[in-house]
């Protein structure tokens, strides 16, 4: 482990762990367009033969594969929808809104429990219990349609906990002026979205749409594993981690974490805090745009466009995918920016925000008046989700930025009025769309997304800052060229220290004093001579 940076194996078990998160809300999204998909074969079937183009059938309902669940109903002479689930759009809205219903209740909760267990019990749990849940969603949404919403709802309620108990490890063990590279780590969710929708498609059309949860609980299981052996709370806790590295991340770590356990939580600062608010409202645009795409895009490449279930998986992931590649490398030059004093740390953040939030809005924008045409609808969804990824340099990281020892409190709060676009918005696409699937239906969703996301980010650009706030448990802000001088020091440092042999007492104040004891001992040899 001594040849891999501790960090670095983080942020791939973090990247992994939000490939699950976002794998375990996003699975229904598209099993649903299989789930109900005999309700609207004939429409399709018709359209397809007027038009001539074959590859609008849908072929994944010409046939059926294996399923246990049916086999056991079948074994047991229980009666069921053999062809398909008769939900009209509204019950299917909120089947798709329901994971978010409750999701919203332990955003807070997940940010206080994370500081007071570590995120390592927290996160892994949340994430853990939602996946195992997974194995059972095809036998029940055979039994009842209220049973399958009482499991979605559930399956969002408890992985409610993990958004914000991230935000305390990214605290403790990421410096400052690495945050931005660091929480593009959680866009992991994207490329869970762009991984494995497309499976999931190839799934569907291959055998039935309920191995979809099979392989979610598979995949799901052998990270949660992972995650027990190779992830700890602090540097401190590693059993593994490479002592310069643990020594630069204290040093980094040390203007602005306290070493000690924090203060009472200061709600009222918090809640009466401009920056935290605005971060509010970035994240509560940001998520409407994000998830109405994300949620919505398989009915809508499918009924809209009459894509077939590989290609409709193909599309919809596709977004994600680049959204995840440009917030990795407009992380990196965030932190360019940070690390060579360009921009100031408010700048950097607001620059992320307006390309996340501003310049999505103006491409949703135009997709609702040129979502007709099958390649513009797919280049223009692809840009809105890709530009979205600069949440992690704008957003997510500036909530680090206001205070590091509150930070999944801070998300939590985010998290809780920010995430409540996630079941608002397909209650709304539901309305619209209601036996109307048109795409006059769907241009009135658009437009309501560009608002949202437009608003939101002149909003933030306009009153925002990221800088450490005074009820950070009582530290005080450092300017960027501090915190810049702070790790350019603590790497000179680390180079000196691992020239010299291992003490066994690595404590910072003891090495000062050893380094000035054998500054004594030199003098007065010198002056004895």
């Amino acid at each position: 482990m001594a040849a891999v940076e501790a960090r670095t194996v983080l942020w791939y078990m973090t990247f992994m762990g939000f490939i699950v998160n976002y794998m375990i809300r996003i699975n229904l999204n598209i099993t649903i367009v299989d789930m109900v998909a005999k309700k609207v074969v004939p429409s399709l079937l018709a359209n397809a033969t007027l038009e001539g183009n074959s590859s609008a059938l849908p072929v994944e309902e010409l046939h059926k594969g294996f399923s246990l669940e049916r086999w056991f109903l079948n074994w047991a002479n229980i009666p069921y929808e053999r062809e398909g689930f008769h939900w009209d759009e509204k019950q299917q809205a909120a089947l798709l809104g329901s994971f978010f219903w409750a999701h919203w209740t332990l955003q807070i909760p997940g940010g206080i429990l994370a500081t007071k267990y570590g995120t390592k019990l927290v996160f892994g749990w949340a994430n853990g219990i939602g996946v195992f849940c997974c194995f059972v969603i095809p036998l029940i949404s055979y039994w009842s349609y209220t049973g399958l919403i009482a499991i979605r709802v559930f399956q969002g309620w408890i992985t409610g906990l993990a958004w914000p108990s991230m935000h305390v490890l990214t605290a403790k063990w990421i410096p400052p002026n690495e945050r931005s590279k660091f929480v593009s780590a959680y866009l992991g969710s994207s490329v869970g979205v762009a991984l494995f929708y497309p499976i999931f498609g190839f799934i569907i059309d291959w055998t039935s749409w309920e191995w979809v949860y099979y392989i979610c609980g598979i995949v799901g299981t052998l990270w949660f594993i992972a995650w027990q052996f190779l992830v700890f709370d602090s540097p401190a806790q590693h059993p593994r981690i490479a002592d310069s590295e643990r020594r630069y991340i204290e040093k980094s770590l040390g203007a602005s974490v306290q070493t000690t356990k924090p203060g009472p939580t200061p709600w009222r600062a918090i809640a009466t805090s401009r920056p935290v608010w605005l971060n509010v409202v970035a994240q509560w645009g940001g998520i409407w745009g994000l998830f109405t795409l994300m949620t919505h895009a398989p009915t809508y490449f499918r009924l809209i466009h009459h894509w077939n279930m590989r290609a409709t998986g193909f599309l919809s992931g596709l977004p994600h995918l680049m959204r995840m590649l440009f917030a990795y490398v407009f992380s990196m030059f965030a932190d360019y920016l940070l690390r060579t004093d360009r921009l100031s740390r408010t700048n950097v953040r607001k620059l992320a925000t307006f390309v996340c939030c501003g310049v999505k809005g103006i491409i949703v924008l135009a997709l609702a008046y040129f979502g007709y045409n099958a390649t513009a609808a797919i280049l223009l969804v692809t840009l809105a989700t890709m530009f979205h990824g600069a949440v992690s340099s704008g957003p997510l990281a500036s909530m680090v930025d206001l205070s590091p020892n509150y930070a999944g409190i801070v998300l939590g709060v985010s998290g809780m009025i920010g995430g409540m676009p996630g079941f608002i918005s397909p209650l709304i696409v539901g309305y619209l769309t209601q036996g109307n699937q048109t795409i006059e239906a769907w241009k009135q969703v658009f437009l309501l997304s560009s608002a949202m996301l437009t608003g939101s980010g002149i909003l933030y650009v306009l009153f925002s800052e990221s800088t450490l706030q005074p009820w950070n448990s009582g530290c005080h802000p450092l300017p960027d060229p501090g915190l810049k001088e702070l790790q350019t020091l603590a790497l000179q440092k680390e180079d000196e220290e691992e020239k010299k042999p291992l003490k066994a007492d690595h404590d910072q104040e003891t090495d000062h004093n050893v380094v000035e004891t054998e500054t004594k001992t030199k003098s007065e040899g010198n002056d004895e001579k």
